[in-house]
């Protein structure tokens, strides 16, 4: 909030040192105005500022009063961490200095604070409260985070003895229990574990080895004494936690249950009251809910996300409104990400209504909705991305071109000819950033030609090599049989560039990056990332370092623009974008594996391109740079842009041509309605307000066929369509071009 307050007192004062510096009364008068709109705005933000202070020590206050005599520790942090408020017991039991943050104070209590902080972090922000049992020295903490507004936390340590715990969860300390972590890792054991093993095992397969477990059957336990069995009972103790009670195989068991229809049905089936407990679920019903038992427990424990109160809308369902009509809605288990599509049908038992819900697994067809979803984004942010490529085109022709004006009357003695060429410079940079979001977008216009691979990269080496550093090498392994491709050499050495400095990025500490390309040949279609290669002859090159990795939830984002795994101000989000664009552009495929810890390993495809043994034959003449010429005709030019168009009206007079100026394409067609007017070439803009430069010129040239034509655009050529191979005597030069190259381009097409 300080900043902006002092970014618009700094715009104000900027207005007000500019209403002293203007030149005429009109333009002083209305930056006077802006600066006391500013002064007007400073103050309205100071008084927010003092207000939201003013609110937040209230809160403070409030909160403070309310928690000082919690008998367990309550601490307020800040998003970062750093310790804001204690209470009573927080200062009795942690020594909490000024300034420090809730990760130090636990230290001494928890071997590894900061994840555990993390973990509660995230799920505050989504669940409002987060709780997680942590198992220490005889016993386990229970810490639970809650968001509060202006991005604080409230934390609530609680320390439980485990004879407490026991007796808590219904069983004492005579019976074993193991705390299980990820992946089977024993966490803890109590003392009747401990005895009953004999040792410390650190997983579940030293145990329990026939593993899976199974429910409401003996499972053979490894005691000091051999092999015995035991019943098993699960219990969730927290995010990624898991309790196992060791339970003596009783000696009779009861007779099994005889209506066993509903059990083996392939439906996942609950049956609900009209308080939402769920009085039956089948086993599979059970399976999709990850869970053994759903006896007397609420359907939102299991569910949520409807948008209502799931207890409101199953009383609708009993009271006979909204039956038969699909809900989908997210399974709270912990393991992975499920959606689930619930039918309700009321049914009548005993005279009392009766819910019952029928479950189909919908995760798919959510994943497919949110990829189309996430696809039309990102074309979206395409056609956001094209059209200001656009307008800095115009801008960078206008700033460009009046350069070239500039030093052609400039020698290199002259002290301003210094500060022309890096005017000059600098456009070129502009313009090559502008191409990045064209080829983001995939519209920039592409100047493709048959390329050795082998070759681009051997005259690229030099320069990666320089980009990499001295700590990482750079290895190239070429297929001795690489066949051509067909693409533009510029944009596949930026594709080149933004990979291996990606690469190089993921090994701080340095490493290798390997380069190889090689033939392959596909007779079955290849798919992968929903994407289908169709069968062919490809030419693959696989960029492969030994950095960090990318975690699996990030290897779906990372060419989506402005994502980027490194830390702020490091990276922009557009090079994986750019490379994304321009691959798909060329025709080509890209894929990503990795593993976090081993590396990363990028996949091109590109179609190879076959060679008739006649053309291959044949010499290549490379075109030769024509020298400045002098020109005579007669210009028609047609451009929206009054900087461009006066620009290149005074680049075609200097070579010697008659230039008639117009600024739409209705302007250019009442000039044209002159039949003794002479023109020899139309010089126009593709896309103009009103009738555009295709459909003009077509009309022109029924009169006019012999005229010649350049169009020029910020767009890519395809912005066309099929239109330029319909116009003859046609050629497309984008924007942003410099004098030489619009005064050649119309030379070219008058000789």
């Amino acid at each position: 909030m300080l900043w902006r307050l002092v970014l618009v007192l700094a715009l104000s004062g900027l207005s007000f040192l500019g209403a002293l510096l203007a030149p005429g009364d009109a333009v002083r008068f209305g930056l006077l105005a802006s600066g006391a709109a500013f002064v007007v705005m400073a103050l309205a933000s100071g008084l927010l500022m003092l207000w939201s202070l003013w609110s937040r020590n209230r809160m403070f206050r409030t909160i403070s009063d309310f928690v000082e005599r919690d008998s367990a520790a309550c601490i307020i942090t800040d998003d970062d961490g750093a310790i804001i408020y204690t209470n009573a017991s927080a200062r009795s039991r942690y020594a909490v200095e000024g300034g420090q943050t809730i990760a130090a104070a636990l230290r001494p209590v928890l071997a590894n604070p900061a994840g555990v902080l993390y973990r509660l972090q995230s799920g505050a922000r989504d669940t409002v409260v987060a709780t997680e049992d942590v198992p220490v020295r005889g016993g386990h903490i229970r810490m639970s985070a809650r968001g509060m507004l202006e991005r604080c936390i409230l934390w609530r340590v609680e320390f439980f003895d485990e004879s407490a715990a026991n007796a808590a969860a219904g069983y004492g300390p005579q019976v074993p229990v193991l705390t299980l972590g990820r992946n089977g890792a024993i966490l803890s054991m109590n003392e009747a574990a401990r005895i009953l093993i004999g040792k410390r095992p650190k997983r579940l397969e030293e145990v329990i080895p026939d593993l899976p477990l199974r429910t409401g059957a003996p499972n053979d336990v490894m005691t000091r004494t051999g092999a015995c069995p035991y019943l098993i009972s699960q219990v969730d103790a927290g995010p990624g936690r898991q309790e196992l009670v060791l339970l003596a195989v009783p000696e009779t068991a009861g007779p099994p249950d005889p209506d066993t229809d509903f059990e083996t049905l392939p439906v996942a089936l609950l049956k609900l009251g009209q308080d939402g407990l769920i009085t039956r679920s089948n086993r599979e019903a059970r399976k999709l809910l990850d869970t053994d038992s759903t006896d007397d427990r609420a359907m939102s424990e299991f569910m949520e996300g409807l948008g209502r109160s799931i207890r409101g809308w199953l009383e609708d369902a009993a009271a006979g409104r909204s039956l038969n009509r699909s809900e989908f809605l997210r399974l709270t288990r912990s393991d992975r990400e499920v959606f689930v599509q619930v039918t309700l049908n009321r049914v009548m038992e005993l005279g009392q209504p009766v819910l019952v819900a029928v479950l189909n697994d919908a995760t798919e067809l959510k994943t497919l909705e949110a990829q189309f979803v996430q696809s039309q984004k990102m074309q979206a942010i395409g056609q956001l991305a094209g059209g200001i490529a656009h307008d800095f085109n115009n801008l960078l022709t206008a700033i460009s071109g009046h350069c070239d004006l500039l030093l052609l009357r400039h020698d290199q003695g002259d002290p301003d000819y210094g500060d022309l060429v890096q005017i000059n410079q600098n456009a070129n940079r502009a313009a090559a950033l502008v191409g990045q979001l064209l080829a983001f977008s995939r519209k920039q216009t592409l100047r493709p030609e048959v390329l050795d691979l082998r070759d681009a990269l051997s005259d690229l080496t030099h320069l990666l090599n320089r980009l990499v550093g001295e700590k990482v090498s750079l290895t190239l392994r070429h297929d001795p049989v690489l066949p051509p491709i067909r693409g533009d050499k510029r944009q596949l050495e930026q594709v080149m560039m933004n990979l291996v400095v990606n690469a190089r990025d993921a090994m701080p500490r340095g490493g290798a990056i390997v380069i190889e390309t090689e033939r392959l040949v596909l007779k079955q279609p290849l798919t992968r990332d929903r994407a289908v290669v169709a069968p062919g002859s490809y030419v693959s090159v696989k960029v492969t370092d030994a950095g960090e990795g990318i975690p699996t939830d990030k290897l779906q984002k990372v060419f989506e623009p402005f994502f980027t795994t490194k830390r702020t101000g490091e990276g922009t989000g557009l090079g994986l974008s750019t490379v994304y664009g321009i691959v798909k552009q060329t025709g080509g495929f890209i894929f990503v594996d990795s593993v976090v810890g081993s590396g990363s390993c990028f996949t091109l495809l590109f179609p190879s391109h076959e060679i008739a043994q006649s053309a291959a034959e044949q010499p290549v003449h490379k075109p030769t740079r024509t020298k400045v010429c002098q020109g005579n005709g007669v210009v028609l030019l047609v451009e929206d842009e009054a900087p461009v168009r006066a620009f290149a009206s005074r680049a075609l007079r200097l070579r010697g041509y008659t230039v008639i100026e117009a600024e739409s394409a209705e302007d250019a067609l009442q000039t044209l309605a002159d039949q003794g007017l002479l023109v020899d070439i139309f010089v126009t803009d593709v896309v103009m307000p009103g009738m555009d430069g295709p459909t003009w010129v077509r009309q022109a040239l029924e009169a006019r066929p012999d005229v010649k034509v350049v169009f020029v655009s910020g767009y890519a050529e395809e912005v066309f369509g099929d239109d330029k191979n319909r116009i003859p005597n046609s050629v497309f030069l984008p924007k942003p071009f410099s004098l030489n190259e619009l005064t050649d381009t119309v030379y070219q097409q008058l000789s």
